[in-house]
């Protein structure tokens, strides 16, 4: 099977050295992806596109090409072709009738080539000659050139014919790395998952930093989503995901400033602390997902007054973004159901909080503050790698695993519903439910306790994760199932 890699339109029009250096970063993202679908896969750069190889013809494993073709940053589009030697008009017609006949009879078709190369005809002659024969010798409804059901795409590059089977639409954006990293502040709901994607989605290295006000199950929470849209966008770039004790903060905020001040503040405290975070990592900006006027401490005074505590570049995704256009990006990059059933701990709320706060009033209410306390929440946070959340969580319990399903047992699908529907998980035996990661904390007490479970994902990351945590809870009929 061969795959054409188109570039993100952005990318092509760059001067010839960035555009080789875009380029390579995207075979190179793209390689270290599908080697582990198919380690012979055969991967070329060249000078507008990349070819893929793969003598698989494992459904599951081609699935999964277009799976992560569909997900990498800086692919407009991917075309599925059938390569053949050109050898003339009448051969591209033959070749081109027996690929794709059969899906045009009784639909309106047209015909449409693209060609590079020297050749003694032009792109509309193909159209036309290959066009008038599958008319002719096809019970399909005839020809359309401007609403037909069935675009027949060829593409003639020097002595190659291709045909394309079918056209998939990419994630655009710039290859992953190929830009400087940020610093994203994830609080795990609608607006900082999709701020974190655009991040990703432009190329940028995007680590992760998450403030815990106080809340065991938001901690899981946003360490899920992270992991989520790490492993679905950015698996191609290791990154942090940096956790910073926040509880003493928000009590030192809580006893010594005022009420309507305290939102405002803890926002100049998570931006110090973040600053402080992002210059160990050497990242030169930070992201929010702020929005004007969404909240009272996103009035533009308030952000200004925000920002004034920091020198480091503060970006905002989705400052001028409608909530119900951010919603349904979430729903689009898979978070929205994240966001809908994310526990959320806030222990400071004012009662009537300032929408224009003045830095002088401001500097006074922070006067009052012990900053040794932000100081130790800094020196305290945790960096972790995180490809290895799941695993940090298991040091702290025993989490068994097993290649084999126990006897009277149940495998529970803990996987996204789009991951499930795309590729549904075949036991040789046994009881298998589903139930997404995301709601399994709030069901599992519900299920029958006197069974055991074998949680199941891909690739065990998320399975793990979510046996730890149910382990710590006091369940003891949880394990891993990761079959070999």
């Amino acid at each position: 099977m061969k795959f054409i890699v188109k570039l993100f339109p952005e990318i092509i029009v760059k001067s010839k050295p960035v555009r080789r250096k875009f380029t390579r970063q995207l075979r190179d993202n793209l390689r270290k992806l599908l080697m582990q679908l198919d380690p012979a896969v055969v991967v070329v750069r060249e000078w507008d596109r990349i070819s893929l190889e793969t003598d698989s013809t494992d459904p599951v494993v081609l699935q999964g090409f277009v799976t992560v073709l569909c997900q990498t940053p800086g692919i407009a589009h991917v075309i599925e072709v059938a390569e053949y030697p050109l050898v003339d008009l009448h051969d591209v017609y033959e070749k081109t009738r027996d690929a794709l006949g059969d899906s045009l009879r009784g639909k309106r078709f047209v015909v449409r080539c693209k060609r590079s190369g020297e050749h003694d005809f032009s792109s509309g002659e193909v159209e036309r000659y290959v066009g008038g024969g599958l008319n002719q010798h096809l019970e399909s409804a005839g020809v359309d050139l401007h609403n037909p059901d069935v675009t027949v795409r060829i593409e003639i590059r020097d002595q190659q014919l291709y045909i394309v089977n079918r056209r998939i639409k990419g994630l655009g954006g710039y290859p992953m790395g190929s830009v400087d990293a940020v610093m994203s502040l994830i609080s795990g709901g609608f607006d900082s998952t999709v701020s974190s994607y655009m991040t990703m989605k432009r190329g940028v290295r995007t680590h992760f930093c998450f403030f815990n006000l106080g809340g065991r199950e938001h901690e899981v929470g946003v360490k899920e989503v992270a992991l989520y849209l790490w492993l679905k966008y950015g698996a191609s770039h290791r990154v942090k995901f940096v956790t910073v004790p926040f509880e003493d903060v928000v009590a030192e905020i809580l006893k010594n400033v005022e009420n309507s001040q305290m939102g405002v503040i803890l926002k100049r405290m998570m931006l110090r602390a973040a600053s402080e975070v992002a210059a160990q990592l050497e990242v030169p900006a930070l992201v929010t997902g702020e929005a004007i006027a969404q909240v009272s401490s996103q009035t533009l005074q308030n952000l200004s007054v925000i920002d004034q505590v920091t020198d480091t570049l503060v970006l905002r995704p989705l400052i001028t973004m409608d909530k119900l256009d951010i919603i349904k990006i979430a729903a689009q990059i898979g978070t929205e159901d994240f966001a809908a059933n994310m526990p959320e701990y806030c222990g400071v709320i004012s009662v009537r909080p300032t929408i224009r706060a003045r830095p002088d009033k401001i500097a006074a209410q922070e006067g009052k503050f012990d900053f040794a306390v932000l100081e130790r929440a800094i020196a305290a946070a945790d960096f972790i790698n995180i490809d290895q959340l799941a695993d940090e969580d298991r040091t702290a319990v025993d989490v068994e695993t097993l290649p084999i399903p126990l006897p009277d047992s149940v495998i529970l699908d803990v996987r996204h519903p789009d991951e499930v529907d795309r590729k549904p998980l075949k036991l040789p035996g046994g009881e298998l439910q589903t139930v997404p990661f995301y709601e399994l904390h709030r069901r599992f007490a519900d299920l029958d306790q006197t069974r055991t479970y074998l949680l199941y994902c891909e690739k065990g990351v998320m399975s793990r994760l979510h046996a730890s945590h149910l382990i710590e809870q006091g369940f003891t009929n949880v394990k891993v199932y990761r079959p070999s």
